[in-house]
């Protein structure tokens, strides 16, 4: 790294007035900050920071018990033996709240309590000079006048005035210091008073006597787990108070992740991670053993600290770091941590096989390749990692020392300064991936209709939302991540008045896509667009999501998470009786995962006929070789399809050949695939014409005047579609008045050619008139079988055979 980007990159210090400038003034009012006093007074029914109250008539502290009662109130209610309703009625008297003020006007001392409400000086005034004079009257003497305050409590913490002249320390205070100071006569006050907490009242948290740093970070942390919707419980936040003041830490991320309680622990590690990632840059970021991948727009973290070797952990980050721009979607940065751990293997590789642990790039070479690639064949072969693993960390490793190479670390001066150019892994070190047929992952059809049918076992059995998503899997076969991100405006119409889903592809990096959708279900996110607005009315529309989050969500702005949506998902098809096929199998229940639905929604359109091409638009993918992966059309359909169509071939005379053929045999059918070459209307068995693939007929493509062409109802429509363009290009050039004779006569069609497309169309057409109702039906459905795997097929041109 050069001097100028270590510069730039350096972490910077917290900085406490650059967290307080991210302090919202909405959030600061609504849990009733005070910047003078350094306290926050929470009322009961915040979002997430709220509290019970004792349901006792006017006891008002925070009810701690099952039940809705304080402890003291608790105790007092067992003790009465009354019933409960009976005791809520009855009023607490007595009991003090935190220390209001002298009624006495402009009077700036604490009354002695609730029921005498007056400061100490005023009560004495009363009480002695005036002979118990009523409170109405007292304060109307013109001699009652109102007193200064003697100043706040010496104890950091504390918020409360002093009580008297003769103490530093506040009423509650005074009274523990006087008997702290009875059981250890030689304790100092200055040291007494530093660890004390302020006085417990309710719904006060006081930040006193925190240094400035940790309090701006208490107060945003504080402020982001609101934001979340992530619920604190009042005792617990003043509790992490009281923690970080007996520590006398000037950051809370000099706490350390040494904890007695996992509670705590949790709202540290929460408002730790909330201050780095508001105070993080990338390029700060970049310079750390472990990235907070927030910072580059991912989740979760990306570790270099299994990386054991310097120079590879520094080149590992830097490829890293220029690969993290080109990644989009919810699992950006799980791809880019794939990278890191499979980097690890060859660090670890290294570091097993080589004397110096591979600290030098320099002495690097082909056999420490050859040594890694045997490391990952045994790991293979002893089952620790998987064939599939062992192709995956073998080419993403090539993948990085290449990229290595790309980005100029191997230069002076750079992390692999001398790497060697035979350190690489070769095309042909990379083990080929295994290839398995299966019958791919959509659900089939009897099994997607017994899963409908319980849908409302999961509505029962979790939540509405978790239904709504899984009806919406079903129905529109977008990737789940897709779907729990729904804005709540999400429908639309076309100009027709039908029904669309407006989605983002983040994977494709396309926003507002527009996909056709059932009436149904439309109106299913019409009525959940109704029960979001009905339960979250406070909340801006704008800001609602389709599928909010179950939990830490007050303000339904919060989607849900999809390991939610799975987890809740796989509760739900484990608890179902068993799925059974027609003829009495059992489906088994680990293939039902979210990701299914979106292949069995792009197969149902492949049965039914969508072409290639919009299924691809469909599925939103840039490449007709990923749309494929989605669908299978068996061997089985297919072999039933082919019997079929074959039993009903034609010539180019349109006689009609296998006529009595019932079914296939094996070879026959590898003699079909091999002794035979599709061409745009049928198929050519001209020997020559097979060895190259169709591109090279000696009869300059001649098909229906070839006796090696065959054709058969699948191939109608092209038929037609030819006869069509013969005829269209005769009627022009008829029509041409720039044309020589002879020019007209060589440029016109065929009358024989056309004369025999037409007879062969009207044969094939007659041949499927005969048939029943039942033959016909059957011979179309193949036909629709076939032409969606037919790949699409031109005229080639007559290849010029040069003489040797």
């Amino acid at each position: 790294m050069s001097t100028a980007l270590a510069i730039a990159s350096r972490p910077r210090e917290p900085d406490a007035a650059q967290l307080e400038a991210l302090l919202d003034e909405e959030f600061l009012a609504g849990i009733g900050w005070d910047p003078q006093r350094q306290i926050m007074l929470i009322a009961p029914e915040h979002r997430t920071l709220g509290y019970a109250v004792c349901r006792v008539t006017e006891c008002g502290v925070v009810a701690q018990r099952a039940g809705g009662l304080c402890a003291t109130c608790t105790n007092r209610w067992k003790a009465s033996g009354e019933a409960l309703e009976e005791f809520l009625l009855r009023p607490r008297r007595g009991r003090t709240i935190g220390e209001p003020p002298c009624v006495v006007d402009e009077c700036q001392r604490p009354a002695l309590s609730t029921r005498k409400s007056l400061c100490r000086a005023h009560e004495w005034q009363r009480a002695k000079t005036l002979l118990g004079l009523p409170l109405e009257q007292f304060l109307r003497r013109s001699d009652v006048v109102g007193l200064a305050g003697f100043g706040s409590c010496a104890v950091p913490a504390c918020p409360r005035p002093r009580d008297r002249s003769v103490s530093t320390l506040c009423r509650a205070h005074d009274g523990k210091w006087n008997q702290h100071r009875r059981r250890d006569p030689n304790l100092k006050l200055d040291d007494w008073m530093v660890d004390q907490p302020a006085v417990v009242e309710r719904g006060l948290i006081s930040l006193r006597g925190l240094p400035p740093l940790a309090r701006a970070e208490l107060l945003f942390g504080v402020q982001q787990r609101c934001a979340s919707g992530t619920r604190t419980v009042l005792p617990l936040l003043r509790g992490f108070t009281y923690r970080v003041r007996d520590r006398r830490v000037n950051s809370l991320a000099d706490l350390g992740d040494n904890w007695s309680c996992h509670t705590l622990r949790g709202i540290w590690r929460s408002i730790v991670g909330h201050v780095e990632l508001a105070l993080a840059t990338p390029e700060t970021e970049r310079t750390k053993d472990v990235w907070n991948a927030a910072v580059f727009g991912g989740t979760g973290l990306i570790d270099f600290t299994g990386i054991h070797q310097p120079w590879l952990r520094e080149a590992t980050k830097r490829v890293i770091f220029e690969d993290f721009p080109r990644r989009r979607g919810h699992r950006s940065a799980h791809v880019l941590r794939r990278r890191v751990i499979d980097v690890v293997h060859l660090s670890e590789s290294l570091r097993l096989q080589r004397v110096d642990a591979g600290q030098h790039p320099g002495l690097l070479g082909r056999t420490d390749i050859v040594a890694f690639l045997n490391r990952l064949g045994h790991l293979n072969a002893t089952g620790r990692i998987s064939h599939y693993q062992h192709v995956k960390i073998a080419r993403r490793a090539a993948a990085l020392l290449r990229d290595v190479r790309a980005v100029g670390l191997t230069r002076p001066g750079e992390p692999a300064a001398g790497l060697g150019d035979d350190f690489v892994l070769r095309p042909g070190d990379i083990p080929a991936e295994t290839v398995q047929e299966s019958p791919g992952r959509a659900i089939p059809d009897e099994i997607f209709t017994q899963l409908i049918a319980e849908l409302p076992v999961l509505e029962t059995s979790s939540f509405p939302e978790a239904r709504v998503a899984v009806q919406l899997l079903m129905d529109t076969g977008r990737r789940p991540g897709e779907i729990c991100v729904l804005p709540l405006d999400c429908l639309d119409r076309d100009p027709d008045g039908k029904y669309l889903l407006v989605y983002d592809d983040a994977k494709t990096h396309r926003r507002g896509r527009r996909l056709p959708i059932k009436d149904s279900t439309g109106e299913l996110i019409l009525t959940q667009q109704h029960a979001v607005r009905a339960r979250f009315p406070g909340t801006d529309p704008a800001r609602l999501v389709l599928l909010p989050a179950p939990l830490r969500n007050p303000h339904g702005t919060r989607t849900m998470p999809m390991h939610t949506l799975g987890e809740v998902h796989r509760r739900w098809v484990d608890a179902l009786p068993d799925l059974l096929h027609a003829d009495g199998a059992i489906f088994p229940k680990a293939a039902i995962v979210p990701y299914a639905w979106r292949h069995s929604y792009a197969q149902r359109h492949a049965d039914a006929g969508v072409s290639p091409d919009v299924l691809r638009d469909l599925m939103g993918h840039r490449s007709m070789d990923t749309t494929q992966i989605y669908y299978r059309i068996t061997e089985k359909r297919t072999r039933a399809a082919v019997e079929r169509i074959t039993a009903h071939q034609f010539d180019r005379h349109g006689t009609p050949l296998w006529r009595h053929a019932e079914q296939l045999l094996d070879h026959e059918h590898v003699r079909r695939n091999l002794g035979q070459v599709a061409v745009p209307y049928g198929l050519c068995t001209e020997p020559t014409n097979v060895q190259a693939g169709g591109g090279a007929c000696p009869l300059r493509f001649r098909c229906v005047g070839c006796h090696h062409f065959r054709t058969d109802p699948s191939y109608l429509p092209d038929l037609r579609a030819y006869l069509q363009d013969l005829l269209r290009d005769r009627e022009r050039i008829l029509a041409a008045t720039d044309l020589d004779g002879w020019a007209r006569t060589d440029a016109a069609p065929s009358e024989d050619e056309i004369k025999k497309i037409r007879h062969l169309v009207r044969r094939v057409e007659e041949h499927l008139d005969e048939l029943t109702d039942d033959d016909r039906t059957q011979i179309l459905e193949a036909t629709a079988m076939l032409r969606r795997t037919r790949p699409a097929v031109a005229l080639g041109m007559p290849t010029v055979r040069t003489s040797a």
